[in-house]
């Protein structure tokens, strides 16, 4: 091979090895630089189905990262298995964090190779909703009942026990955070709202948090305002969308429960939440999706994952 041939080899390869390189970077990382995971409540019914299956198939779509659930019928065990076989990572797992079980429970998110427990709504310092879980459990209604309000009591309350739970987490080797919904975001009498009781009164050594943007949107609130506000004390977030609502709802269970829909097909625009989410200290990002499906849960899994990409 002669010199200019050399040459001209050489750069071929180098730009060939760096249009691998950005392709690879594209299936890897959205503009925040991080990986592009999925919650697997997005993929509940074929994961059920087909475990195994299921996830190599995220990771063939391009999922780097999943976030999963303690889940009765498939040990931690066997869910790391299959997660490690299809070359998919788990920081985070939510659980229940209700209850006597809560050791065997981190013991599971330790198995599952996480760093993060979470959970949301902490039913334990909610007596109302006990009650009303109960009363559905023995006539036979179907679904959750709906979310009492808490005010500013309640929300006190339920900080002092995040608090409580954030310690035995700490205890165990991990990190506690929550994970919102919309009703946190009930308005008190001073015109703020709940959410801030939880992170103004939780220690920030103890609880981060797991930023739920689509539900924190219905509600009425603004992710990168809370960036601002609170810095260091969100590591995750949840891309979610909705159907365009009329107005801001804090209805979980409802009938003015928001409808979900793939990402870019609803009106939450997550241009500037990507942008500002690294330096916030987000870590992880998880595409997430609320009923009703209009096409299957895998095909709307890969419309998530696309629509995260374009922000590559």
């Amino acid at each position: 091979m002669n010199l200019l041939s050399r040459r001209r080899f050489c750069a071929l390869t180098a730009a060939t090895a760096a249009g691998a390189a950005i392709d690879a970077k594209r299936a890897w990382a959205s503009v925040t630089g991080l990986p592009i995971g999925i919650q697997l409540y997005t993929v509940g019914k074929p994961y059920a189905d087909d475990p195994a299956g299921t996830l190599k198939q995220l990771r063939a779509m391009g999922y780097r990262e999943v976030e999963t659930s303690i889940m009765p019928k498939l040990s931690a065990k066997d869910q790391r298995k299959m997660m490690d076989d299809a070359g998919l990572t788990c920081p985070s797992v939510h659980m229940d964090m209700n209850g006597t079980n809560l050791d065997a429970g981190l013991a599971d998110v330790h198995t599952l190779g996480a760093h993060y427990a979470l959970s949301s709504v902490l039913r334990d310092i909610l007596p109302e909703l006990r009650k009303a879980e109960e009363e559905a459990r023995k006539t036979g209604k179907a679904g959750m009942p709906a979310l009492p309000p808490l005010g500013m009591d309640g929300f006190k309350k339920t900080a002092a026990h995040m608090n409580e739970v954030g310690r035995k987490v700490k205890a165990a080797g991990l990190q506690y955070a929550y994970h919102n919904h919309n009703f946190e975001f009930e308005k008190m009498p001073d015109g703020s709202v709940g959410y801030d009781i939880l992170v103004k009164e939780t220690d920030p050594d103890l609880v981060k948090f797991e930023v739920d943007c689509g539900w924190m949107t219905v509600a009425g609130s603004d992710p990168l305002a809370y960036f601002g506000k609170y810095p260091g004390r969100f590591r995750m977030l949840h891309i979610k969308d909705f159907q365009k609502g009329t107005e801001p709802t804090t209805d979980l269970t409802g009938p003015g429960r928001p409808k979900g829909t793939d990402l870019g097909t609803g009106f939450i625009d997550y241009k500037q939440i990507f942008a500002a989410a690294k330096g916030a200290g987000v870590e992880h990002i998880f595409a997430e999706q609320e009923p009703p499906f209009a096409v299957s849960q895998m095909a709307s899994a890969k419309a998530d994952f696309a629509y995260m990409q374009k922000f590559s």
